[in-house]
């Protein structure tokens, strides 16, 4: 445990010009005290450990010193190549950025662990797009990526249905969500369009980055900040509520035909359920052809109860459905055209 510890303190004094006892102390997440200790411990060891002391005095290593990557275990080694996701770099134009990087962790790595780069790679692969979506790169994300980057304002023409408006934007972090990628940028009028916004890079009509850099929000937490508006965006689509039934196999599969969260909570909300473990449940959709085409992929493990105009339209999608395949002649059901399955007249 404490030669972990120490190893990362040296990391952190090699990666920073000083740091106080204090910011060393949250970092390593130990008292002021064992961070003396630790110091002291280094300098012991032949590590060039110097402490300044007075209020603006700190930590930091003399005479250039910088340690190899030694103290990686394999799975450390493996774990680091595969922080990176290929596809994702090369289409920011950071790909040979990422490669002389990795070629520089290798060359500080021991000999043992030098194949961690391979190793990783057949192992393990990230495959962002969805299935059957054109996986083209939005033409400006070069441009936004470096624009992210330098901290540098950009002003952007982005497309909103048949129009377009002009942006003036500081480019905060870039987003890779199912295949497409998305800017999460302060505006300029932040007073008018809150703080920070999402925009589409393929929506983008036109970017040009100033020479002005802005200033980042130290606050700004970009995970958590899509996180948070990606729940707000899956909440903001569900305007419809229906009501159903679901048996015990229907409760079960619902997440997987439905949002997940929506069902979650659907779920826990519902009165216990009948005789027959059949529970009712009141759920958010987009609309009632989008919770038609979801909930027929549970077949005859839901029910509609409500709105009517939906629960009728699977009664008559579940009429068709018995014609199709009801009790006839070579198992040729009546078509929902009226025509028999086996091509002669329905009724006779």
């Amino acid at each position: 445990m404490r030669a972990a510890r120490l190893i990362k303190m040296v990391l952190l004094l090699q990666s920073r010009p000083a740091m106080t006892a204090a910011e060393l102390a949250r970092e390593l997440e130990v008292s002021e005290r064992t961070v003396t200790r630790d110091a002291q411990a280094l300098s012991e060891a032949g590590v060039p450990v110097y402490a300044e002391r007075g209020r603006a005095g700190g930590y930091r290593l003399i005479g250039g010193y910088r340690t190899r990557l030694t103290g990686l275990a394999r799975g450390e080694a493996e774990a680091l190549f595969l922080s990176g996701v290929p596809g994702a770099l090369r289409e920011m134009g950071l790909e040979d950025a990422a490669s002389a990087a990795r070629l520089k962790v290798s060359a500080a790595l021991l000999p043992s662990l030098r194949d961690a780069s391979r190793t990783a790679a057949q192992r393990f692969h990230l495959d962002a797009p969805n299935w059957f979506r054109d996986p083209g790169t939005p033409e400006l994300l070069p441009a936004v990526a470096d624009a992210v980057w330098d901290d540098r304002r950009i002003t952007a023409r982005y497309r909103r249905g048949e129009d377009e408006v002009v942006r003036e934007l500081e480019p905060y972090g870039l987003v890779l969500k199912a295949g497409v990628w998305y800017l999460c940028a302060k505006a300029a009028r932040a007073a008018e369009e809150g703080p920070f916004r999402v925009y589409r890079i393929d929506r983008l009509a036109a970017v040009e980055a100033g020479e002005e850099r802005f200033e980042r929000d130290g606050d700004f937490d970009l995970p958590a900040f899509w996180t948070e508006r990606a729940e707000q965006f899956a909440r903001s689509i569900l305007r419809v509520e229906v009501v159903v039934r679901l048996s015990p196999e229907g409760a079960r599969r619902l997440k997987h035909v439905v949002d997940a969260l929506s069902a979650r909570e659907a779920l826990q909300s519902a009165e216990a359920p009948d005789a027959d473990g059949w529970v009712t449940v009141t759920l958010p959709v987009e609309s009632e052809e989008i919770a038609h085409t979801q909930l027929r992929g549970l077949g005859a493990e839901v029910e509609v109860l409500a709105p009517e105009a939906l629960r009728a339209r699977f009664a008559r999608e579940a009429r068709r459905l018995a014609g199709m395949y009801g009790d006839g002649a070579n198992g040729g059901g009546v078509r929902g055209d009226g025509v028999r399955g086996d091509g002669g007249p329905a009724g006779t």
